[in-house]
């Protein structure tokens, strides 16, 4: 079956827009693999981004770290939201360049839009985090780190509409194969943020000290100079400046904005679903103990870690999907879902066996685990590693699958799978096992791998019936 779509990247190289047979098994791996490297090296490379904030907040003791940590687990969960409901911009171009290579009008306006949506939804998150003050007055934090995360709060939230900007041309430069784009500017971005911090910390460099709050302003500053680098990419670039998606950019496509609305809400919704399962077992794990809350965080954080990768899959697999539901080709469909799954399940596969056989050499990534005041801390996060991977496929697979579904616009659904998953056997056994058996916080992590399991397992299920669900017949 002839499709119009982009070609693969050998060598380094980009060949043009070209029509296309319908690619093989091994061609389709190539592609794949060849979009899914950069986009989940750029997640690492983001992830180092936080750390280096970490680091640099951390020397300003314990109350400041406190503090931020607060500010950052409202403004991440809402930024993470809001990325959820622009990204859904990239089942919509890559499904106009699967259905028309030389799609410049349809890709040009899907994005005018998904940047329109950026900046409005920007500013409610901005909003929204302004409600730090009487959740943490509600959960009775103490008052001097009430008064130091509001300060932070205030300025930190100034990057939120630079951010989704950012990220919505992260997904165009990615659908129009430039995902290295994407990796580079990350980088770049922490050579900035790390510059920045150290600049208006602790006032090197001519710059004013400002303590934590300047740790606000190397955000700010990171934010803005990563989406200039995406503009100034973009406008350089012979293959992008070709969509001209700054040209009349003051003009609105209603139409186009509702369809970024209404794919992307489930998927905002799916997200913070995920994300607050996993930040009330936090709450939960505190109840239990310094040293059990400790371990979880550890764990968690090497879990996180790993499921960079199949992020990365997941969101390559979304516009190798949407190339092929624009071209009305479910072969192509059904080959760019499995190989992705495969992809990402083999790669969590190999961090599950390195979490058994190797715990306490990952663990030493974060901790000294020869140290014996992190004795305690470490006994738990070696518990609740073998339980990481045990989920480890589990949370590739739901990611990878979930993404194989955008691609094909399918979102309400998996929206509800997830939320059910999550919160009903997830949370259920969460709370019955750490609350009401002796196994506190091994029963909490029962809770939250069963969750995965169960989503993975609908999820999958979803997609093998795409055909029955009609899900791959794109509306005329």
């Amino acid at each position: 079956m002839g499709i119009e779509a982009p070609t693969y990247i050998r060598a380094g190289f980009m060949r043009e827009i070209a029509t296309l047979e319908t690619p093989t098994w091994r061609k389709e791996i190539r592609a794949t693999f060849a979009l899914s490297w950069p986009l989940a090296l750029a997640n690492l490379l983001q992830m180092l981004t936080y750390a280096i904030d970490v680091m640099f907040i951390a020397r300003l003791g314990e109350e400041p770290l406190a503090a931020s940590a607060l500010a950052v687990s409202l403004f991440g969960l809402v930024l993470w939201a809001l990325t959820g409901l622009t990204g859904a911009v990239a089942p919509l171009i890559s499904a106009a360049i699967g259905e028309r290579a030389a799609a410049i009008r349809p890709v040009r306006r899907a994005t005018r839009m998904a940047l329109w949506l950026a900046v409005m939804s920007g500013v409610v998150g901005m909003g929204l985090c302004l409600l730090l003050d009487p959740i943490m007055r509600a959960t009775g934090q103490q008052s001097g780190i009430i008064d130091l995360a509001n300060s932070y709060n205030s300025v930190i939230i100034f990057s939120m509409v630079p951010m989704l900007l950012a990220a919505v041309l992260r997904t165009f430069v990615s659908a129009l194969g430039r995902p290295i784009f994407a990796t580079v500017i990350t980088g770049l971005g922490i050579g900035v943020n790390a510059l920045a911090n150290y600049a208006f910390i602790f006032g090197n460099l001519g710059a004013p000290a400002l303590g934590l709050t300047g740790a606000a302003v190397a955000t700010i500053l990171t934010s803005l100079s990563v989406l200039a680098a995406y503009i100034i990419a973009i406008r350089t670039d012979v293959r992008l400046h070709r969509y001209r998606v700054f040209g009349r950019i003051w003009s609105p496509d209603w139409q186009r904005l509702w369809q970024i609305v209404r794919i992307g809400t489930p998927i905002s919704l799916t997200v913070t679903a995920e994300a607050g399962i996993f930040g009330a077992a936090a709450f939960m794990m505190g109840r239990f103990g310094a040293a059990e809350l400790a371990g979880h965080i550890v764990a968690l954080q090497l879990a996180a870690l790993a499921f960079q990768v199949p992020f990365g899959v997941g969101q390559a697999v979304t516009i190798r999907v949407g190339y092929f539901y624009g071209a009305r080709d479910p072969v192509g469909i059904q080959r760019a879902g499995w190989v992705a799954v495969v992809i990402g399940a083999s790669f969590m596969a190999f961090t599950a066996l390195a979490m058994v056989l190797a715990p306490r050499m990952l663990l030493s990534i974060y901790v000294n685990v020869d140290d014996a005041k992190n004795a305690a801390l470490v006994a738990f996060a070696l518990q609740y590693l073998v339980l990481a991977a045990i989920f480890q496929l589990a949370d590739g697979v739901q990611a990878v699958v979930a993404g194989a579904l955008r691609g094909l616009q399918d979102t309400r659904v998996p929206m509800w799978i997830a939320i059910f998953s999550y919160w009903v056997p997830g949370m259920g056994l969460a709370v019955g096992l750490g609350f009401f058996t002796p196994l506190e916080g091994t029963g909490v992590w029962i809770g939250l791998a069963t969750g995965l399991f169960v989503a993975a397992v609908l999820l999958t299920w979803r997609w093998i019936g795409r055909e029955r669900f009609d899900l791959t017949a794109m509306p005329h």
